[in-house]
């Protein structure tokens, strides 16, 4: 499965972005899928994940109840609305996929993922 993020830009503190991963093969709804970040001087770190029919959504506390994770498995394209953005959300934001077919397994993790896509920066300014 190849990824490509799109969706990001500058946006004042408060604001709201939609992030989206469109992705390419026929088995994209058989995966679990997941959207990481990674600031300036930091580790790549886990923010939201969905499972592959979107019945199960995880959040990092850090972003719990400001965004949500969808996915669209007819256009084979998976989402992040992203309200309330904080400057501390100033990261690039990169769509992942694990491509063990019907498995959670580190979905919460960075190592969970083996499928990246290109990230899409996101700037939140106060």
């Amino acid at each position: 499965v190849q990824l490509q993020a799109s969706g990001g830009g500058l946006v004042q503190a408060g604001g709201s972005l939609r992030l989206s991963c469109a992705a390419s093969g026929r088995t994209f709804s058989n995966y679990a899928m997941g959207w990481l970040r990674q600031a300036p001087g930091k580790e790549r770190e886990f923010v939201a994940a969905i499972s592959w029919g979107g019945a199960k959504t995880f959040y990092a506390d850090s972003v719990k109840g400001r965004f949500t994770v969808s996915r669209d498995n007819a256009k084979i394209t998976v989402y992040l609305q992203m309200n309330s953005l904080k400057p501390e959300d100033t990261a690039v934001y990169y769509c992942a996929a694990n491509s063990t077919p019907y498995s959670l397994r580190g979905a919460t993790l960075t190592s969970g993922y083996d499928r990246w896509g290109q990230g899409t920066l996101v700037t939140v300014s106060s």
